[in-house]
């Protein structure tokens, strides 16, 4: 499975006044993840809407598990859980320095055109991405 890692320090705008991570910033924190694995699969999100594409949100589901604190550097672990050539199914895990999970969860998103804002498929505007989802799919089922 291509799972996509990165190292975020978490910064004292991003805590409340206990220090304690406020809960919206783990989506951006997820944002980040989600754009990382893409390159790791070889493409460009930022080009992907420069053709016309984006890729909205239509569900999220996170479990909130133990706080994560000013000063501290997390880890977001992001990788695909599921894909239909419509829909993308991103799972995230934000672990803190000792690895206690802190967060947990999933985002779907569904591509759509920029001027009609209508569901698209994958498979038959973007071939390659398409194959890439297929073949990181794959590895998952294995």
């Amino acid at each position: 499975m291509l799972i996509t890692t990165e190292y975020i320090k978490v910064r004292y705008a991003e805590t409340d006044q206990m220090g304690v991570v406020y809960h919206a910033n783990y989506l951006v924190w997820c944002e980040i993840g989600r754009t990382s694995l893409i390159e790791d699969m070889g493409f460009n999100y930022a080009n992907l809407e420069k053709e016309g594409i984006l890729s909205p949100v239509v569900n999220l589901q996170f479990s909130y598990k133990y706080p994560a604190r000013y000063g501290e550097t997390v880890q977001v672990r992001t990788w695909v859980e599921d894909y239909n050539s419509i829909k993308v199914t991103y799972g995230y895990e934000i672990l803190n320095e000792e690895g206690k999970l802190c967060v947990a969860g999933t985002s779907e998103h569904v591509c759509v055109t920029k001027d009609a804002f209508r569901p698209i498929s994958i498979k038959r505007k973007f071939p390659s991405l398409h194959e890439a989802y297929e073949e990181v799919k794959k590895k998952s089922d294995a």
